[in-house]
C-alpha cells in the first residue's frame, strides 16, 4: 500500500503536482445529523429555523466556506482555486435526521475530495451548534466520500 504523504523514509511529504497534467475533478461526499424522534419534529414543524437563524441557510454557507479553506485545516493540502462547492439537505424523517451533501469541482493537478468532505463535516457541526441549545442528544454520523472522478481513477460508493 503506496500512501502518498509519506516519502521512502517514512517521513512526511507534501505530494509533489508539479509534473501533473490540470484536469476536471469532482467530489461528493455525505453525512448526517441525527436528532431524538421528539427533537427532529421540533426542527422540521419549525422549517429550520432557531432564535439563532435559518439551521439550513447557515450549514450551507458554513459548508462551502469551510470547503474554500480546507487547505488552511488539513495539513499536506494543496489551496486549489475551486470552481464549485454545491451543498444539499434533505431531511430523512425514516432517521430523524437532516443529510447534508457536498459536491466540490475542479480544473487542477489534485483531487477535491478533502474539500467535499471538510464541506460536508463542518456543515454538520454548524447544524449541532444551531441545534443544541434544544439538545445535546444529537450525533454527526456516516460522513464519508460518495463519488470521485478525474485523476488517476475515479470512485463510487
Amino acid at each position: 500500500m503506496n500512501l502518498t504523504h509519506l516519502d521512502k523514509d517514512g517521513n512526511i511529504t507534501m505530494v509533489d503536482v508539479g509534473d501533473k497534467i490540470a484536469t476536471a475533478r469532482t467530489a461528493s461526499a455525505q453525512g448526517k445529523v441525527v436528532f431524538t424522534p421528539d427533537v427532529y419534529r421540533h426542527i422540521k414543524d419549525t422549517d429550520g429555523m432557531t432564535k439563532k437563524g435559518s439551521i439550513i441557510q447557515t450549514a450551507h454557507i458554513a459548508g462551502i466556506m469551510a470547503g474554500k479553506k480546507t487547505h488552511e485545516l488539513i495539513p499536506l493540502c494543496h489551496a486549489l482555486p475551486l470552481d464549485t462547492i454545491k451543498m444539499s439537505f434533505r431531511y430523512a424523517d425514516d432517521e430523524c435526521a437532516i443529510v447534508v451533501g457536498a459536491t466540490a469541482k475542479v480544473t487542477h493537478k489534485t483531487g477535491v475530495e478533502m474539500e467535499a468532505l471538510t464541506a460536508v463535516s463542518v456543515a454538520c457541526l454548524t447544524i449541532y451548534d444551531m441545534t443544541k441549545a434544544i439538545s445535546h442528544d444529537i450525533t454527526i454520523e456516516g460522513i464519508h466520500l460518495v463519488q470521485k472522478t478525474g485523476g488517476k481513477s475515479d470512485y463510487d460508493k
